[in-house]
C-alpha cells in the first residue's frame, strides 16, 4: 500500500492529508525485527483497528506513532507532523490510552482529571470545567469525589479515556481499550469510542477481540510476522477467506431436484433438501442464483448466505496456512 510522494521526495498532500500515516516504518530489537516495512494510511474522523497475535508488533507501532519509542526507519506522519523533525506538534494533537491503566487509585477520579489538566498546562478555571464535563460525559459524576481505587474495571477504563480527552486531542490512540472488561462495560466504551469519532476523532484501536474490531473499525489490517498480511474493510477481509456459501433449503422434493438440476456445482443434502453453493457473500452472486431460479419457476423455502468472520481470517492469515500473497493485496 505505498503512499503518495512527490518528485522531489517530500510527502505529498494525500500523504498530510491523512490523520496517520507511515511508509517504510521498520523496528528490530536486537536481531528481532518487530516491524518489517509497514505501509499505514488511515483518514481523519475514521476507526483504524491493527489485529495480530501476542508479540505481532500492535503496541510497538503505536508506541512509535505516539513518540513514545523511535523508529528504526520510516517517514512517519501524525496530524500533518513528521514524527522525526517535529514530535512536540505530534504530542499536543494526540492521546494514547495505554494497555495499562494510567489512573492514580490514591486520589478521586476527579483529582486524576485536574492533575491531567495541570499536565496540559490549562487555566485553573479551564481545567475544572473540562474536568466536570468529561466525568458527566463518561458517567462518572457521581463518583468523582471518590478514590480510583474503589472503581470498578470497566469505570476506571472510562476514567482513564476521559483523562485522555482533556487535552481535546483529534487522534486517539486506543491499544487494547476494553482488555479485562465484561461485556457490558466493553459495549458501554464502544459507544464512547463511536461518539468520540462521529465528533472527527481519529481513533488508532489495537485489540485482542476479534468482534471488537468487526464492530468499530472503518479499516482493519492484521499485523504478521512484523508486516500486514491483509488490510480492508471487515467484509473485504472475510471475502478472501472461502468457506462462503449460500445455502437454500426445500419443502418440496421437486423443487429441490429442480433446483439442483438448475444451479451448477452445488453440494446436495438429501435428507435436508437443502442445496448448497460456493459463493463470496457478494450482492452479485446471490442475485445470479435468484434469477436463475426465478427464470425456471423454482422457489425456495429458505434461503441463508454464510460468510467468514473475522475469527476465520485472524486464523487464516496468522496461522501456518496462509492464504496466496497475491489474493492478500487485492483488498489493500
Amino acid at each position: 500500500m505505498p503512499t503518495p510522494r512527490q518528485s522531489d521526495g517530500q510527502p505529498s498532500s494525500a500523504t498530510l492529508s491523512a490523520a496517520i500515516s507511515a511508509v517504510g516504518l521498520r523496528k528490530s530489537y536486537g536481531d528481532k525485527t518487530v516491524l518489517d516495512g509497514i505501509d499505514l494510511r488511515i483518514p481523519a474522523g475514521s476507526v483504524f483497528a491493527l489485529l495480530g497475535p501476542n508479540g505481532a508488533g500492535k503496541t510497538t507501532a503505536v508506541k512509535i506513532l505516539s513518540t513514545l519509542i523511535g523508529a528504526d526507519a520510516g517517514t512517519l506522519h501524525v496530524g500533518g507532523h513528521d514524527l522525526a523533525t517535529d514530535p512536540q506538534a505530534v504530542r499536543a494533537a494526540i492521546g494514547v490510552t495505554g494497555q495499562f491503566s494510567a489512573v492514580d487509585n490514591l486520589i478521586t477520579g476527579e483529582e486524576n482529571m485536574l492533575l491531567m489538566a495541570d499536565l496540559h498546562h490549562l487555566p485553573k478555571q479551564e481545567g475544572r470545567l473540562a474536568a466536570a464535563e468529561l466525568l458527566e460525559r463518561f458517567d462518572l459524576t457521581e463518583a468523582a469525589k471518590k478514590p480510583a481505587s474503589t472503581y470498578s474495571g470497566g469505570m476506571k477504563r472510562r476514567l482513564d479515556l476521559a483523562m485522555t480527552l482533556v487535552g481535546n486531542p483529534r487522534i486517539i490512540f486506543l491499544d487494547e481499550p476494553t482488555t479485562g472488561l465484561d461485556p457490558r462495560s466493553r459495549h458501554t466504551m464502544w459507544g464512547i469510542i463511536r461518539g468520540l469519532v462521529s465528533g472527527g476523532v481519529t481513533v488508532f484501536l489495537t485489540t485482542q477481540y476479534l468482534e471488537e474490531a468487526d464492530e468499530l473499525a472503518d479499516r482493519i489490517a492484521v499485523l504478521n510476522d512484523g508486516r500486514i498480511a491483509a488490510e480492508g474493510t471487515a467484509d473485504e477481509l472475510k471475502r478472501l477467506i472461502p468457506g462462503g456459501h449460500i445455502r437454500l433449503r426445500f419443502t418440496d422434493p421437486a423443487a429441490y431436484k429442480s433446483a439442483a438440476s438448475a444451479l451448477r456445482e452445488v453440494t446436495t443434502d438429501d435428507e435436508a433438501l437443502a442445496l448448497q453453493i460456493r459463493s463470496d457473500g457478494s450482492q452479485r452472486k446471490l442475485r445470479s442464483i435468484l434469477d436463475r431460479l426465478d427464470s425456471e419457476g423454482i422457489e425456495a423455502d429458505e434461503l441463508t448466505v454464510h460468510t467468514p468472520d473475522l475469527d476465520d481470517v485472524f486464523f487464516a492469515l496468522t496461522g501456518p496456512a496462509d492464504i496466496p500473497n497475491k489474493t492478500k493485496e487485492n483488498v489493500r
